[in-house]
């Protein structure tokens, strides 16, 4: 190996590290939420995209972690910033951890996904843009992506918290 390319993987090792690191600080602060709340709850931790990803799951049917996602997914946006800011507290780094709750954010990733895939289509067989509803950053973000693997291309437009997504012809 070349210099460049064990420097490479030593960094890609580092940032494995750290995002390991975020993910147990995350599942820390999580377990000690859940005592509070006094909450049934298991914490899955993982790596996903280049960022910690952390998940609360439940043996049960999994209501009482529905308090935790609140309507339209509020809570758990508000908790997600809540553990960004302990492992930020705890690290010093800006963290882009994601987190689920119940599943919530994963059957969400999935209709998301197909709400892109249906606006391509239409953009494909009008050749006229679509403009979506008002969307989260992680909302946009699952449709961009939805939108590119159609070999589409599209756009936010519009001011927080009305940004929506514009699926454009090819």
């Amino acid at each position: 190996m070349t210099e460049g390319t064990t420097s490479a993987a030593a960094e890609g090792v580092d940032t494995l590290t750290r995002l390991e690191q975020e993910g147990e600080i995350a599942a820390d602060y999580l377990e000690g939420l859940l005592d509070i709340a006094d909450l049934d709850g298991d914490i899955d931790m993982d790596v996903e995209a280049d960022r910690a990803a952390v998940s609360i799951v439940s043996d049960a049917d999994g209501r009482d972690l529905q308090k935790l996602v609140g309507r339209d997914g509020e809570v758990l946006e508000a908790l997600q910033e809540l553990t960004r800011l302990a492992v930020h507290r705890e690290t010093g780094d800006r963290s882009r951890l994601m987190l689920d709750i119940g599943g919530y954010r994963a059957q969400k990733r999935a209709e998301l996904s197909e709400l892109g895939a249906k606006a391509a289509t239409d953009v494909k067989n009008t050749g006229e843009p679509v403009k979506l509803a008002p969307m989260t950053p992680f909302e946009r973000k699952v449709v961009h992506d939805a939108i590119k693997a159609a070999g589409l291309r599209s756009e936010s437009e519009g001011e927080e918290p009305q940004r929506f997504v514009v699926v454009l012809p090819a």
